[in-house]
């Protein structure tokens, strides 16, 4: 067998979408053909799922049901007006760049666009997230050295 032919063997397995080895044995030759087999990606350990809410248990003797759903509304509709700060890779969330250094940013400090907020590791290299938003930061939403999702909220922010 020359080398034309393996090439042509190795064009006709990889084009077979049901072909997945070609095995040819000749009296002083031997030739194997497989294609890679795609691995099974799961989802890293790491992810978590979204926090399911916690039920809160009222007394009997409560203030009618109008008035606990408008308390439940009233955080939603505050919080409508606010911008997030979202992860931009999956990694692991630091709110300083080192343990022993100051944080990038605390609940009413003020931010604007380019201002870095955290810093986010994946495979060991540090990035330096930076504000996209202005405004006065009003909740932290992930606990340092956590790891974070992508497009996960980071921090909620006030605008100006």
């Amino acid at each position: 067998m020359d080398i034309k032919e393996i090439e042509n063997l190795i064009k006709f397995v990889s084009a077979q979408k049901n072909v997945g080895e070609v095995e040819i044995e000749k009296k002083d030759f031997k030739i194997v053909i497989r294609k890679p087999v795609p691995a099974v990606v799961s989802a890293p350990q790491y992810i978590q799922s979204a926090p399911q809410p916690m039920p809160v248990a009222l007394p009997a003797a409560s203030t009618p049901a109008a008035s606990v759903s408008e308390e439940v509304k009233a955080p939603v509709a505050e919080a409508s007006n606010l911008l997030t700060i979202k992860s931009p890779m999956i990694g692991t969330f630091y709110r300083s760049s080192a343990p022993d250094k100051p944080l990038f940013v605390n609940v009413g400090d003020e931010v604007k666009p380019g201002k870095p907020v955290c810093i986010i590791e994946a495979m060991k290299l540090f990035n330096e997230i930076e504000s996209e938003v202005s405004g006065k930061i009003v909740k932290v939403l992930v606990d340092n050295a956590t790891p974070v999702e992508y497009d996960q909220p980071l921090f909620l922010v006030e605008p100006n």
